[in-house]
């Protein structure tokens, strides 16, 4: 805990059976819950080598409604009374990619952004894909010479600094992310959401593809975009784990991951 500054509000599972914490799973709840739920979710997966983060919003609900949200301010529909949370994810932004991921996990605690999988529902599932943005791969030139000729080699290198995945849970993009990027970014991404009455829709699939480079649509066979309810809404996010989760089992000490 000591790693991450104090206003960020969160719980840690550690992996099962002693195992090393060899990736993190950082978990990002829904407009108006709170990180104890997702803390319940992340000792239930119990993913092999893989301390889980749940993480609570940086903001309290108005008028004492209680749980917590991500967004940088809060709309209600006049008519139905409902809060859209699409308004802004600026702070979310920080918090997630800067505080936890740049700064706590990486520079502190020594971990890859490959090593780092985020998992969010809802409006966390956006802030998990603002945040996402914040990683693209960053090209640059090495250059070689010899001094006993005039002898320059440039070559064009790649520095991977995306994340090892995003799992959006009936979250697109935000209104606020850009169309499109180029080059586009190469974090994994795998969304679930409902086959109709989803926020993620046509309109917002595309936009996802445009901005990040591998992206996977898992549709349930039913409406809405709520957590998955059975073996087969899981089954894609454990295959995804399965992809994207590294493991030391089998792995001699000294050995350098190459790729």
């Amino acid at each position: 805990m000591a790693d991450f500054p104090p206003s960020v509000t969160l719980s840690i599972t550690l992996p099962p059976a002693s195992q090393p914490a060899t990736n993190i799973l950082l978990l990002l709840h829904g407009l108006g819950d709170t990180n104890e739920s997702f803390k319940t979710l992340g000792q239930q997966m119990a993913l092999p080598e893989t301390a889980c983060i749940s993480i609570r919003g940086p903001k309290p609900l108005p008028f004492d409604l209680g749980g917590f949200h991500w967004s940088d301010d809060l709309l209600f529909d006049q008519s139905g009374g409902e809060m859209d949370g699409d308004a802004g994810f600026t702070a979310a932004t920080k918090l997630i990619a800067e505080d936890v991921v740049k700064t706590a996990l990486v520079e502190k605690c020594g971990y890859t952004h490959r090593e780092i999988i985020v998992f969010g529902f809802g409006q966390g599932a956006m802030a998990a894909l603002s945040a996402a943005r914040e990683f693209p791969e960053h090209r640059g030139l090495t250059c070689a010479y010899r001094t006993d000729c005039i002898a320059v080699s440039i070559n064009s290198t790649t520095s991977s600094t995306h994340l090892g995945g995003v799992i959006s849970i009936g979250g697109p993009l935000p209104k606020e992310a850009p169309a499109s990027l180029k080059p586009k970014c190469r974090t994994p991404v795998l969304t679930c959401c409902g086959s109709s009455n989803s926020t993620v829709t046509a309109s917002a699939e595309e936009k996802l593809k445009n901005v990040f480079e591998f992206v996977e649509i898992k549709r349930y066979r039913r409406s809405g975009d709520s957590m998955p309810r059975s073996r087969d809404e899981m089954l894609p996010i454990m295959q995804f784990f399965a992809r994207g989760l590294k493991s030391t089992q089998g792995v001699r000490g000294g050995a350098v991951e190459v790729g």
